[in-house]
């Protein structure tokens, strides 16, 4: 389980793009698409395409389920510790301020945010039958 250097920004700015980085990295689609498609979300919202409601939204639409972490320890569960205990399957993993992408228990980010909190989770259940 490991951070990999991964910017899936198609000219590589590290920008506040968190969420459509890894959205479009989990669905295998390019970040443009997504981007638009976000935004388009949010227009039909009236939010912002930044908004978690919007971009989860975009996610239960294309099948993504929502799941929550077992209270046990909720100010102590990071990012690593997710991958460790999701050594596979594809999963869209929010903390409280970023939004990164897991697979196969790797994550991908643009800095290794391996320390972050996990609030929740998406995954598609057909990546499991």
């Amino acid at each position: 389980m490991a951070f990999v250097l991964h910017n899936e920004n198609p000219i590589k700015r590290n920008t506040n793009d968190c969420v459509v980085r890894a959205i479009a990295f989990a669905m295998c689609r390019p970040w443009a698409d997504v981007y638009i498609d976000i935004c388009r979300q949010g227009l039909l919202l009236y939010d912002m395409p930044s908004s978690n409601s919007t971009w989860e939204m975009y996610l239960q639409e294309h099948g993504f389920k929502k799941a929550l972490l077992p209270n046990t320890c909720p100010l102590c569960y990071t990012l690593r510790d997710f991958c460790n205990d999701f050594p596979f399957g594809t999963y869209i993993v929010a903390t409280g301020s970023h939004v990164v992408a897991v697979e196969s228990g790797d994550y991908f980010d643009t800095s290794d945010s391996g320390s972050e909190i996990v609030t929740y989770y998406f995954y598609r259940e057909e990546d499991f039958d």
